[in-house]
């Protein structure tokens, strides 16, 4: 069985993920999966709150339909 889950409302194969998360230097970033990355921050623990907050903000807006 694989480890590899399907997120809510995905259909068909599931596709490669990785790592949000990545430093460059002694500054961290997250990427989103539209390709933004978001950053630097101090550290991982300031990117990951950062993260948690910007997928709230996410969650809040309107759907949009899809062409």
């Amino acid at each position: 069985m694989s480890n590899i889950q399907r997120r809510l409302g995905e259909e068909g194969d599931v596709p490669f993920r990785s790592e949000r998360f990545f430093s460059t230097g002694n500054k961290w970033y997250f990427s989103t999966r539209e390709g933004f990355d978001s950053g630097p921050y101090a550290n991982k623990e300031r990117a990951e709150i950062s993260l948690v907050r910007f997928l709230s903000v996410v969650q809040k807006l309107p759907q949009t339909a899809s062409c």
